[in-house]
């Protein structure tokens, strides 16, 4: 892991990424999908290309997968109405918590880090999968692309979510797994640690403008407590 500019002795929170960065969730954007496109008479998606298209909200995830397999944009609102009915019947089955995540969070909770999940998924559903994986008791706040008007790259999800912890954006680091989550952060004012697992829309991390990348979750939290006091206000 490179870290080039992180501070991170003067950090008070961090806000965390869902989708590539706590949980794989591409089995259950699958499982979903798979249905919902035999509802529709169209042809199927390959679990690779869907990867591609996660990161920019559900919304943005079924429209590219219409385009994908040559269906109509007309068909957009009866493909999200059988998306969100089969995504909710699946969410959590078909997902894993990455390696390194529990530990990471059990880090970040020790160094006395405030900590929110800020994801581009309907908050209902990112709820649900926090609590199906063990996961929600760490965060605070939890906010979806329906918490705000606007959703990452957009910095306004990241800006409120640094009020609703009380932290400046300069003392609250972003862990991410795409440029949506460094973009964000990067105008937000806030630090941003990039891991080289998750979805970053078929592009290598490396290519995006973040502080530092880490294998996992555990990796980035490490650096942090040795560096913060071993209880934060």
């Amino acid at each position: 892991m490179m870290f080039l500019r992180l501070p991170v002795a003067s950090l008070r929170g961090a806000i965390v990424d869902l989708d590539g960065t706590l949980v794989d969730t591409l089995g259950d954007f699958a499982a979903a999908i798979a249905p919902m496109l035999g509802e529709l008479a169209l042809p199927p998606i390959a679990a690779q290309a869907i990867e591609k298209m996660v990161g920019k909200g559900s919304e943005h995830l079924i429209r590219s997968v219409l385009a994908h397999v040559g269906g109509s944009p007309s068909l957009y609102e009866s493909a999200w109405a059988s998306y969100q009915g089969h995504y909710r019947r699946v969410n959590g089955q078909h997902s894993r918590v990455y390696a390194g995540v529990v530990e990471g969070l059990d880090a970040f909770r020790a160094a006395g880090l405030r900590l929110a999940c800020l994801t581009n998924k309907p908050t209902a559903f990112a709820e649900a999968l926090l609590r199906a994986k063990g996961l929600r008791d760490y965060f605070g706040p939890v906010f979806g692309a329906d918490a705000y008007e606007r959703t990452k790259p957009d910095p306004l999800p990241v800006i409120k979510t640094c009020e609703a912890l009380n932290c400046a954006p300069s003392a609250t680091l972003v862990v991410g797994d795409s440029g949506n989550d460094a973009r964000a952060a990067r105008a937000a004012g806030c630090p941003v640690v990039l891991v080289t697992y998750g979805y970053n829309h078929g592009k290598q991390v490396h290519e995006e403008d973040a502080d530092g990348f880490a294998a996992s979750l555990a990796e980035v939290a490490a650096a942090v407590r040795s560096a913060c006091p071993a209880a934060l206000p």
